[in-house]
């Protein structure tokens, strides 16, 4: 029998920065709806939509795993592609119990669904003004620069998770888990935004310097 290590090569173009680039930008670059109502306790709300959302996308990304062997590399991009569904459409649904869907767009959703992922790539365009958010409205070659850092990392843990497909029921368990952990950490995000004022800036083009404010200090 061959060893794993022998037919990576082969497989793990299925996850390749670029592609995962690519789809992060089609995602925030459409917001999903929500037909949810404000609510009159959105805290308590949301980490329902929380908790629910985290075992669906549990399931759903411990299913993709559980095929062996190259056949699993195959399903690491759809699984992440599933996964962010799931996450962009609790994003959305959070937004709109704290009645805020109007001014969810593109920003803030890269921040909601990948803080947790690559926190230095939002440095200059999210810093923290006394007790709010400020963003600045990205250009579409700023967003692509953030999705291309956000894609380098979420690729070097798909590598990670690709190497479980060679232990698939085990693999599974650990995928599904990771997945549960990840759409908690995008759920903690979104309410801890939508649950404090954030403000919107002027639009940011891809040679701009930071943000020049002394109150305002970076999201780390």
């Amino acid at each position: 029998m061959a060893k794993p290590s022998s037919q990576l090569p082969a497989v793990v173009g299925g996850a390749d920065a670029g592609r995962v680039t690519q789809a992060i930008l089609d995602f925030v670059s459409q917001i999903p709806d929500s037909r949810l109502p404000g609510s009159s306790a959105p805290a308590d709300e949301a980490r329902r939509l929380a908790s629910r959302a985290a075992r669906r996308a549990a399931l759903t990304a411990g299913s993709l795993a559980l095929p062996p062997g190259p056949l699993g590399w195959l399903t690491v991009l759809p699984e992440l592609i599933a996964i962010w569904k799931i996450q962009a459409q609790l994003v959305s649904d959070i937004a709109a119990v704290y009645g805020q869907h109007s001014v969810l767009g593109r920003e803030q959703m890269l921040w909601c669904l990948f803080r947790h992922t690559a926190a230095q790539a939002f440095r200059d365009l999210v810093v923290r003004v006394g007790d709010r958010l400020l963003f600045r409205r990205v250009s579409y070659s700023v967003a692509e620069r953030i999705a291309r850092t956000v894609g380098i990392k979420v690729s070097q843990h798909a590598v990670g998770k690709g190497l479980s497909r060679w232990l698939p029921v085990v693999g599974a368990m650990g995928v599904g888990a990771y997945a549960y952990y990840d759409t908690g950490q995008v759920a903690q995000t979104a309410i801890a935004m939508f649950s404090a004022p954030f403000e919107m800036e002027e639009e940011l083009s891809a040679d701009a310097p930071p943000v020049p404010t002394d109150a305002a200090s970076p999201i780390a």
